[in-house]
């Protein structure tokens, strides 16, 4: 093992400044057996580095490699596998495990030894030895013998040194004047040490020689030693003097120091008290203001705000640790505390009554609007209590319960203010829809006479009469009372308007109507914006939800300010100052849903057919208000309302499809135009002009759906029910006045049904045709339909004539029966059948006396083409000929 640790040294490690300080041979554990040596180095430079070094036999000679080196620093972990036993196995923990198996436990051990070496001297005790014997351990420490094995081969090669060229040049010489030293190394040995006897021996004879230049040299040494007592003297005084000086300095220095602490505590409770004065000191002029501060004019508001904004700032300051136990501190938060109690005190005194004051106030304004159908302004009013929006804030912010009651105080006055407001506007509004009353002189209203008490009574119900009012309200109310339906009190109907002409239909009574909502609807728009407008900036209720609590904000040269604590949300205070907001308006205006239902439902009692109008009017302020403020109390509650509307509005329609299935006809009378259909057309007409440019266009075609598809069931089932009048009849002209209305108006969403009535409308006009051409020549018709039959059985058209009932003598006879008299005659019966059955209104006699015209020709036609067909050469023709039919026709239109 030492010629191969030599053999490695030389061959591998000294080329590479390295010294070979432990091997061991080992093999991998568990494979087949490959064996390397695993040798502990380092470097001979400093700093010193430690490897272990992979170094394995090559396979093509004899010569060892270098195969893997890893750093010592890297080894986390040794472990022996066993301290009791012998075990050849040990692992060694770099970036991953390596397991080995030593070829004896000796080796292991001096190599797990020499590991531990080199970590308690390099690595400092890195490297975390397991199951290693705590003897081997111990034998490691440097101490006695044992420092050996810790230094007998690092220490030796520390002392070791590589002879250079000369010396080697010298040992090669003596070498070779002694060419025996290499077979009889003793000899060689024994010469060399009689050589060195020989050299000591001349040695001392040259030092005895020379005693005399000895004894002059120990002369010199004493009196050197003398010099060097006398300067070692001044020395130690030299070193006292500035032992002294040392210490002097020394104090100095102390001193300085000293000063320097209490300089910087100086600067820091300099800054300290800077710091509380700047930010915790409050002007006399602003305390001043808190305490007896004018909240009545505007410089005192303005100066209460400033003193208000000073005063949070110095409670809300991010004290430093140890501030709160100072006693000027607490006394100064004190005198906040009590300054912020009084101000607020002050502050929400005033404010209850300011709102009470303009609640009183209010009240005498509200006869001036009676007369009229406007809503009181409270623009002025919010105009002055904007001014204290400011410290609505800072009383926010500091006394939240305060806060609060100042809110639920202003939300009480203006619920109680509105309410009167709104009742008696709504009051004017339903005495001006009913048409019971009128502007007079001096903002005096005067009674109509009254006609029926049935209205009376219904107007008396939506007032609430049932209950007193005070006031203009009670006033309004007999007013109501006295009031009477001069215009109608029932609701009309599709029906009633087919027996009414179009001036029954009182235009002016629905566009007085559609003005008086509209009017109302303006009225109460910018009424509720302009409440919720104040109410967001007087009570700093901002349309986002509040800054999560504990936030803090900072920014450049503003001192940190702790977070107000937040307040217990009582009442309507929600978890959103959004949804707050909305509370709020929803307790002002509680009374608003519920009058306008009131009104829509008086409109819709007054005509049914008002509900178009409300239902256009609606929807328009609706989409404004959505696009104004989606999340709006004005869009929310007109929503609501609109879904009223439109219920009343499909109660319409379902009531005028009711009436077109309920509708009886008379017996004994012709039908002609159907009321419905009629009702219909007006009804069109009316929605096509209140619907124009409408955003709720889509609501008016499904209702045209509905209502076209019951006028067309109807009318067949009134065909179908017709004594009096053919079932052609009633469904020709009734189709023909559908499709007339429909491509008048041309709307858009009927145009199959128009199609679809024209259609019907052709169809049965031809039936009628047809069905009473075949009476004035009855007996011609019969005798050639039956000359068809037998063609259609097979009989040969020119072979009809030998049939015994269709011969020409029978031809003849019945031709001579239909002479140009008897034809003209029977189509003047034929003219005033026809002029019995249709009705004057829709004006089709004239297009069915001429599509009968043109029927008979096409059978006259017919007729002589089967003459000509079947009995050729017979010289048979007709008495009387087309020209002949035409003069007919004609004299007999003239003549009626």
């Amino acid at each position: 093992m030492t010629a191969i640790k030599h053999a490695l040294q030389r061959d591998i490690f000294t080329p590479n400044d390295e010294r070979l300080l432990s091997i061991v041979n080992v093999c991998k554990a568990g494979k087949k057996k490959k064996n390397c040596f695993l040798c502990a180095t380092v470097t001979t430079e400093r700093p010193v580095q430690v490897r272990v070094v992979k170094v394995k036999k090559s396979d093509k000679g004899d010569f060892y490699k270098r195969q893997m080196a890893w750093e010592l620093r890297d080894l986390a972990e040794v472990d022996a596998k066993d301290a009791s036993k012998e075990n050849p196995e040990f692992d060694l923990h770099f970036e991953k495990v390596y397991r080995w198996v030593a070829s004896s436990t000796a080796e292991k051990n001096s190599f797990i030894s020499c590991i531990w070496k080199l970590n308690q001297r390099y690595l400092r005790k890195k490297v975390e030895f397991v199951n290693v014997s705590s003897q081997l351990l111990e034998e490691s420490v440097p101490s006695g013998e044992s420092q050996s094995v810790a230094g007998g081969d690092e220490d030796a090669l520390d002392d070791y040194q590589e002879l250079n060229a000369r010396e080697e040049q010298d040992i090669e010489g003596m070498m070779e004047v002694c060419e025996y030293a290499i077979s009889n190394a003793e000899a060689f040995a024994e010469k060399l040490s009689k050589e060195l006897q020989v050299l000591d021996g001349a040695n001392i004879h040259s030092i005895m020689a020379s005693e005399k230049q000895v004894n002059i040299l120990m002369q010199l040494l004493d009196e050197a030693l003398s010099e060097v007592d006398t300067i070692e003297g001044k020395m130690s005084s030299y070193e006292e003097m500035l032992q002294s000086v040392k210490e002097q300095m020394d104090q100095i220095s102390q001193s300085n120091r000293l000063i320097q602490i209490s300089n910087t505590n100086n600067g820091k409770l300099l800054d300290e008290i800077q710091f509380l004065v700047n930010y915790m000191d409050l002007s006399k002029g602003h305390i001043r203001a808190l305490q007896e501060g004018d909240l009545s004019s505007s410089k005192g508001i303005e100066a209460c705000i400033n003193a208000s904004e000073a005063l949070l700032q110095c409670m809300n300051v991010a004290l430093r640790p140890g501030h709160e136990k100072l006693m000027s501190v607490k006394q100064q938060q004190h005198l906040f505390t009590e300054l912020r109690d009084t101000f607020s005190r002050r502050l929400t005194n005033h404010l209850n009554n300011v709102f009470v004051h303009q609640g009183h106030d209010q009240s005498s304004v509200l006869s001036q609007h009676m007369a009229e159908l406007t809503l009181p302004k409270h623009s002025p009013l919010h105009r002055d209590l904007l001014h204290y929006a400011k410290l609505m804030e800072w009383l926010k912010n500091t006394q939240r319960e305060k806060y609060e009651g100042l809110s639920r105080t202003y939300v009480d006055y203006m619920t109680r203010l509105y309410e009167r407001e709104i009742k008696d506007f709504f009051e004017v509004a339903k005495i001006k829809m009913a048409g019971t009353a009128k502007e007079g002189k001096g903002n005096k209203f005067a009674t109509l006479p009254r006609k029926e008490s049935a209205f009376k009574q219904e107007t008396e119900s939506l007032h609430g009469s049932s209950g007193k009012l005070t006031g203009s309200t009670s006033s309004l109310n007999k007013l109501a009372v006295q009031s009477s339906s001069s215009r109608r009190s029932q609701s009309s109907s599709l029906l009633d308007m087919g027996n009414m002409s179009a001036s029954d239909l009182d235009v002016a009574d629905r566009t007085k109507f559609d003005k008086i909502f509209e009017q109302v609807l303006s009225e109460l728009e910018p009424l509720c914006l302009a409440e919720q407008d104040f109410i967001s900036k007087f009570f700093k209720l901002q349309q986002h939800p509040t800054l999560a609590q504990g936030e803090v904000e900072e920014s450049d040269g503003v001192v940190p300010s702790r977070q107000p604590p937040p307040g217990e949300y009582r009442h309507f205070i929600s978890s959103t100052e959004k949804d707050m907001v909305r509370l709020m308006m929803n307790k002002v205006f509680q009374s608003i849903e519920t009058e306008l239902n009131s009104l829509i439902t008086l409109g819709d009692k007054i005509d049914t057919f008002h509900s178009l109008y409300m239902l256009v009017k609606m929807s328009h302020h609706v989409w404004t208000a959505e696009n104004v403020d989606p999340a709006s109390y004005l869009s929310t509650t007109l929503g609501n309302v609109l879904v009223t509307v439109k219920r009343n509005f499909d109660k319409c329609i379902s009531g005028q499809i009711r009436q077109m299935e309920e509708v009886k006809i008379s017996k004994k009378s012709k039908v002609g135009i159907l009321p419905f259909v009629t009702g219909f057309e007006e009804f069109a007409e009316l929605a096509e002009t209140i619907f124009r440019n409408a955003e709720r266009r889509g609501d008016l075609d499904k209702a045209y759906v509905k209502l076209i598809r019951a006028v067309f069931m109807n009318v067949e089932k009134v065909a179908n029910e017709s004594q009096k009048t053919p079932r052609d009849v009633v469904m020709m002209e009734n189709f023909h006045h559908i499709f007339s209305t429909l491509s008048h108006l041309k709307i858009s969403c009927l145009e199959t049904e128009r199609r679809e009535a024209k259609h019907k409308y052709t169809d049965h006009l031809q039936s009628y045709v047809i069905n009473s051409l075949g009476q004035p020549l009855e007996k011609l018709n019969h005798f050639f339909e039956g000359v068809e039959a037998r063609v259609a059985q097979g009989v040969r058209e020119d072979e009809v004539s030998y049939q015994l009932a269709f011969n020409k003598q029978e031809l003849r006879k019945v031709i001579k029966e239909y002479p140009g008299k008897e034809v003209k005659k029977g189509l003047d019966n034929l003219y005033k059948k026809v002029d019995k059955h249709l009705c004057e209104e829709e004006s089709l006699l004239q297009v069915v006396w001429h599509s009968m015209q043109d029927e008979f020709i096409r059978q006259y036609k017919h007729f002589e083409g089967l003459i000509g067909r079947c009995y050729p050469g017979s010289g048979i023709t007709m008495e009387f000929t087309i020209g002949d039919m035409l003069e007919y026709f004609s004299s007999i239109a003239q003549s009626h």
